[in-house]
């Protein structure tokens, strides 16, 4: 979605603290029916959105933040919120550009801690419509 080359990926992996190659790149990218294909590790995923919260908004001190070991969809809509810096109503707008329909308040409970009374699991439907707007408006640009 964002038009990124190899190596723009795999400098934003570096920065999350994984030195990835150019093999293993290729084969995490790959169709699932292709023979290369491999299933890109939770942790690998967090390093990346480490790394490119690192690219778009600088490094939160000296240390590479410590990845999680198992994501959730809730984990990487926070973290694509924060490394593209949006708010929202950003957030809603690029669901509405799927035909996806959020309130304010639904949102709001993505990001609550697990254990809080209001929290809601962010469903693969959800992140989907998400990902598919989010592409619809980065390339429009």
């Amino acid at each position: 979605m964002f038009d990124f080359n190899d190596e723009t990926m795999l400098s934003i992996f570096k920065l999350g603290g994984y030195d990835a190659t150019k093999p293993e790149l290729l084969s995490w990218l790959a169709r699932d029916e292709a023979p290369e294909f491999a299933v890109c590790a939770d942790e690998n995923l967090a390093r990346f959105l480490n790394g490119l919260i690192i690219k778009n908004r600088g490094p939160k001190g000296d240390e590479v933040p410590e990845p999680e070991r198992k994501l959730t969809n809730n984990i990487v809509l926070r973290k694509l919120k924060i490394a593209l810096n949006l708010q929202a109503d950003d957030l809603l707008e690029m669901l509405k550009l799927n035909d996806f329909n959020l309130g304010q308040h639904e949102l709001s409970a993505l990001f609550r801690r697990p254990d809080h009374k209001n929290y809601r699991e962010c469903l693969d439907q959800l992140l989907r419509n998400f990902l598919d707007g989010m592409e619809k408006h980065y390339r429009k640009k």
